[in-house]
């Protein structure tokens, strides 16, 4: 199974300088909880992303006003992200090795056009593969 047979396509996304508010906002209205974070409105290329997890521990936890902050604020860089041809073991294997329930899928230019969360992997694939990535994530 490939990648782009069970991604959510075209994901909502934000830039740096997009407001944590309306990042937070976003993820309500689309019942997600990372948003990745493209360049800009024209080079999609994903810079980094912000988890729920993200605003929670680098704002709330430390004090900081996220009304006040931006997504560059708050993002976690290094992003690593995979294409729509991927097959899903091999993502699947990424997401273990780098500990993380979301990775966005970039097309041929570098542009995000998806994202593959770990309820995809567990709504689409087979219970033993969707199970083992649950656990090595968690660890």
């Amino acid at each position: 199974m490939l990648v782009r047979e069970i991604m959510t396509k075209s994901p909502a996304c934000c830039t740096p300088d997009t407001n944590l508010k309306d990042v937070a906002r976003l993820m309500v209205e689309h019942d997600c909880g990372e948003i990745p974070v493209i360049e800009s409105s024209q080079n999609k290329t994903p810079v980094g992303v912000v988890t729920d997890r993200d605003i929670t521990c680098r704002t709330v936890a430390e004090g900081k006003n996220p009304l006040t902050m931006t997504a560059r604020d708050c993002m976690s860089g290094d992003v690593v992200t995979m294409t729509p041809e991927t097959s899903l073991e091999e993502c699947c294997k990424v997401m273990e090795e780098n500990q993380v329930r979301r990775l966005p899928i970039v097309d041929e230019k570098g542009a995000c056009c998806g994202i593959l969360s770990q309820a995809d992997v567990a709504k689409h694939a087979r219970l033993q593969q969707a199970g083992e990535l649950v656990r090595e994530v968690s660890q």
